[in-house]
């Protein structure tokens, strides 16, 4: 059974457990339980998490994605993270998992869009696409260089109605959830010549529960 790692924020939280539902015939799927946040704390704490993880050697493939936390905005103060300052640091955290997963395939997801309107007091917290896309542009920099592949969540949503959010940042409804883990599922079923399972997502969901509660 091949062994698949995720990392990742509050993206990843939306679809971790489908993936890893969708396939446990075929892949031992981990990641870890908090929320990886921004970039240099993933950079911190790779691999801890890896360690923490207990794989048998080391995966098999690394699914991972950082950015959103590092492009939010509070208190008119600019982004947390600067664009120069997230480009190094994805650069060193793509060396860190090829450091310490040299055989290990691994892609790359980037962050999704969001609905700006959706943000209530954007003088304290606020994100806008055009820096989404700019980092997101750094980090697939970093990534091709590294030889990882992409897996564009962003560009799979960034046309979807509005009725995909469950808020202004994250897409935890039923139809993103599931367009979200079948495209991840499906990129690495192909990297490791595996098959997934179908799932039900209106049984996992519930009859009349459209939001996954997190």
């Amino acid at each position: 059974m091949k062994k698949v790692f995720l990392i990742g924020d509050s993206i990843r939280k939306g679809y971790d457990k489908y993936v890893k539902l969708a396939l446990a015939d075929t892949a031992d799927v981990r990641y870890p339980e908090e929320n990886c946040r921004f970039a240099q704390y993933v950079l911190r704490n790779f691999g801890d998490w890896l360690k923490r993880a207990e794989f048998d050697g080391e995966p098999d493939l690394i699914h991972f994605n950082v950015g959103l936390w590092d492009c939010l905005e509070q208190y008119g103060e600019g982004m947390l993270t600067p664009p120069d300052f997230y480009a190094a640091f994805m650069e060193r955290i793509c060396a860190r998992i090829r450091r310490l997963c040299p055989t290990a395939k691994v892609i790359f997801a980037t962050s999704t869009p969001v609905n700006e309107a959706g943000f209530n007091d954007p003088g304290q917290f606020v994100r806008y696409n055009r820096n989404i896309e700019a980092f997101n542009a750094i980090a697939v920099e970093a990534a091709l260089r590294h030889g990882f592949e992409i897996n564009d969540l962003y560009g799979l949503l960034k046309d979807k109605p509005l009725s995909f959010h469950s808020d202004a940042t994250h897409f935890y409804t039923k139809a993103a959830t599931e367009a979200i883990t079948n495209q991840t599922v499906a990129h690495i079923c192909r990297a490791l010549d595996i098959t997934a399972a179908e799932l039900d997502y209106d049984a996992l969901f519930g009859e009349e529960k459209n939001v996954l509660g997190i």
